[in-house]
């Protein structure tokens, strides 16, 4: 096995063999390493990145040795994309500022160019057999999942125009290439397959309420399904010959990653509020990486739905177990916007429950996890649809008595920073405190300086780029609401950041100090997601200490004297 763990607070790529239980560090590197993958001669593979997420792969053998590229003299560029077979041929999709290239042939090889499109995609898989090639792009564009052939020449597109289209990965073993296929149909996501010739089908008998993906088990007639559900994970095996559906025992909680093993095996990333993530196997053979970490837990749980015009938004509340309420209170906000808060241990969240303040996650309209219409669901437009379920949440939260009027904050990362933002300026009365960690703070400049996949993400949100709908961009940017911010406010962002990218930072920036709007600021050398556990925990520090003092927690209540007699 390969996998990614933790190396002195850094994500950095082991090797593991089951057969004596021995883990090996194979990356050590400054910035930590994310990406890796093992083919089936065992060597490991990894993306050796700089801090502008910018690099090639490289390829170690399984017992050591050296990091030779694996592709010799590819140019560094984004990775968007790997696929190995069993017989030694690999594909390595990399992107440049305005071009996806994808090369296939042996590892230690130049690598032949085999596609190249200038259309925001990723590559999905290559057939065992190398002679097919899924090439996806965002699941609502015309180009959602193209069939091709190495040299280019197109077999089949999957249109997502009217219904958005995911390709999961190639059937293995397999002779002829069988793609999996979940396509949102009819309110619903049904799996699916394409193969040649009938092309596309999808399974009546295999549909889901709320988002669902799908990896194939090995010998590729049984389907591994993990749905996120309200917050939470469930499991399920579809077998395709049989067409049936059967549910995986597992605990409540957040399945975060699972991947189905030889003898029906699954090995699974499970967590809960109070549980950090864990690599369990339902077979219960050992997994490497686990090493008997005992955290403290703090506060009790609970959810919370709030009446809203789309239905009921829902919550997940944390609150200090050793207090009595009403608490200052602390909405923690999500990014995506196609993500959503998770039944999942959150450091953040035990943190400030543990200092005595209650944290709220809003699964706004637009998260993942409640079905295809709440995704989509804009009709007050771009972040303000989303603004507008914080503030009801905020409301209730407080006429259960479990906020407390006056020490209310928000924080968020990526686009639940933007959220953030734009709350504070438009609803400044409301919020007492706002935290945006590598936020969005001026949508146009953002959308100028981004990656292609999230130009195109904004072009579908608003309906166009900013020349286009230049009112949609400045209607929905904080920047345009900034002045008007009354509380205190820590801002933080990255120097290297190519999704919420330093420019606009600056043009925020600007516009806080043309309107004398007092804030605080911290600059990070790295970029979007970073890999080192001591800048997250300096962020971490740094919000609390600054939360701490602009709620200011109430002291605990005097003693009852006449009681205590």
């Amino acid at each position: 096995m390969a996998y990614t763990g933790d190396a002195d607070g850094r994500c950095e790529i082991f090797v593991w063999d089951r057969s004596t239980d021995i883990s090996r560090q194979v990356t050590d590197r400054e910035q930590g390493t994310l990406l890796c993958a093992i083919d089936a001669d065992a060597a490991v593979w990894w993306f050796d990145a700089d801090q502008h997420g910018q690099g090639v792969w490289r390829v170690q053998e399984f017992a050591g040795g050296p990091h030779n590229p694996a592709f010799v003299g590819t140019p560094p560029g984004r990775p968007c994309g790997l696929a190995l077979t069993d017989q030694g041929q690999a594909a390595v999709a990399i992107a440049d500022e305005n071009t996806l290239t994808v090369r296939m042939g042996s590892r230690g090889s130049p690598g032949e160019v085999v596609y190249r499109t200038e259309l925001p995609a990723v590559l999905g898989g290559l057939a065992p057999g190398g002679d097919v090639l899924a090439i996806c792009g965002p699941p609502h564009s015309s180009h959602a999942v193209r069939l091709v052939v190495p040299g280019g020449a197109t077999l089949a597109t999957l249109s997502g125009a009217a219904q958005r289209v995911w390709g999961l990965g190639f059937a293995p073993g397999r002779l002829e290439p069988v793609l999996l296929v979940m396509c949102e149909d009819r309110g619903q996501y049904r799996l699916g397959t394409w193969r040649r010739p009938t092309g596309l089908e999808l399974f009546p008998w295999c549909a889901w309420d709320t988002e669902t993906t799908a990896r194939w088990y090995p010998g590729g007639e049984r389907v591994l399904l993990r749905q996120d559900r309200h917050g939470r994970s469930r499991l399920f095996t579809a077998d395709l010959l049989r067409r049936t559906v059967t549910p995986v025992p597992t605990v409540e909680g957040t399945v975060l990653d699972a991947a189905p093993r030889a003898h029906g095996d699954i090995h699974l990333i499970w967590t809960d509020a109070v549980t950090p993530p864990r690599a369990l196997s339902l077979s219960g053979r050992p997994l490497p990486g686990q090493h008997g970490w005992r955290l403290p837990s703090f506060g009790r749980r609970q959810d919370l739905w709030t009446a809203g015009p789309d239905g009921p938004v829902h919550t997940l509340v944390t609150t200090p177990a050793d207090q009595q309420p009403p608490y200052p209170l602390v909405l923690l906000v999500h990014g995506g916007p196609a993500d959503h808060a998770r039944d999942a241990y959150d450091p953040m969240v035990q943190s400030l429950v543990g200092s005595g303040f209650a944290v709220a996650r809003v699964n706004y309209r637009g998260s993942t996890g409640y079905g295809p219409q709440w995704r989509s669901a804009y009709s007050e437009g771009v972040g303000h649809t989303q603004v507008a379920d914080l503030v009801r949440v905020r409301a209730h939260l407080l006429s259960e008595g479990i906020g407390r009027a006056g020490a209310v904050g928000l924080s968020g990362t990526s686009w639940g920073g933007y959220l953030v933002l734009l709350a504070l300026g438009t609803h400044p009365e409301l919020w007492d405190a706002g935290v945006a960690v590598k936020p969005i703070a001026d949508y146009a400049t953002a959308f100028h300086h981004s990656t292609p996949a999230l130009r195109s993400l904004d072009a579908t949100l608003f309906g166009g780029t900013p020349e286009q709908v230049p009112e949609r961009y400045r209607h929905s940017s904080p920047s345009t609401y900034a002045r008007a911010i009354r509380s205190p406010l820590l801002l933080v962002a990255a120097r290297h950041d190519a999704k919420c990218p330093p420019e606009q930072i600056e043009a925020y920036l600007t516009v806080l100090r043309e309107g004398g709007i007092p804030h605080e600021l911290l600059w990070l050398d790295s970029g979007h997601d970073g890999y080192n556990g001591a800048e997250h925990v300096a962020v971490l520090e740094r919000s609390l200490r600054f939360l701490g003092r602009a709620l200011r927690p109430a002291p605990a209540p005097a003693p009852d004297v006449s009681a205590a007699r």
